[in-house]
């Protein structure tokens, strides 16, 4: 679990996604496997094992560690390859498909670490989606920059609140190991809250 002044690169991704999944994890320190987590674990094992070698004519890097005092940021990256002009590039990986922005946050996050940490510019990331078998090209653009920012912002109130975000209570909860936990269809109804508080405790 982080504290309130530190975020986990993680954190930007899962806050994308849900900002009360995020809350649930990283500051309420709640976990629970299902399917598509266990998956992802199963198929994090090669970027999640620290290593060093050429691939592909370039030096890869795996299980980086990284942070920033600057933001406020801890995490690590999957793989940091140091490309054939010299250029460093952070690598992420997600066993699904893409979900909004969600990984080019936690990639742009991560090469605000690396400038901070090697003293470079990193203009360009790569993001590989297991599911498609597709690896993205993202531009860390000005743009991309200042969605990061505001996403650490975000994540930085919310951390200091002591309310729960609200509960999207939509497509997303079907497939959230924390859905037992975070009572999505219970919370995102006032009008049904006090009779199941009722009912709970009758």
């Amino acid at each position: 679990m982080m504290t309130v002044d530190e975020i986990w690169l993680s954190a930007l991704e899962h806050h994308s996604y849900c900002p009360r999944q995020a809350a649930l994890i990283h500051v309420d320190g709640l976990w629970a496997d299902n399917q598509h987590t266990i998956r992802g674990t199963a198929g994090h094992r090669r970027a999640d094992t620290p290593a060093a070698r050429r691939e592909r004519g370039r030096h890869v890097a795996r299980a980086v560690p990284v942070w920033s005092d600057r933001y406020g940021l801890t995490g690590r990256c999957d793989a940091v390859e140091v490309q054939t002009d010299g250029g460093i590039a952070p690598v992420e990986y997600k066993i699904g498909e893409r979900h909004g922005i969600a990984a080019e946050l936690q990639l742009c996050g991560q090469a605000l670490c690396l400038e901070e940490m090697l003293g470079v510019s990193i203009p360009v990331g790569y993001v590989w989606y297991a599911g498609p078998r597709r690896r993205d090209r993202v531009a860390i653009t000005g743009d991309l920059r200042q969605a990061t920012f505001a996403a650490i912002d975000a994540l930085r109130a919310a951390m200091r609140s002591d309310r729960l975000p609200d509960a999207p209570a939509d497509q997303r909860c079907q497939s959230c190991q924390l859905a037992p936990t975070c009572l999505p269809d219970v919370v995102a109804n006032d009008d049904r809250v006090g009779g199941y508080l009722k009912d709970l405790y009758r």
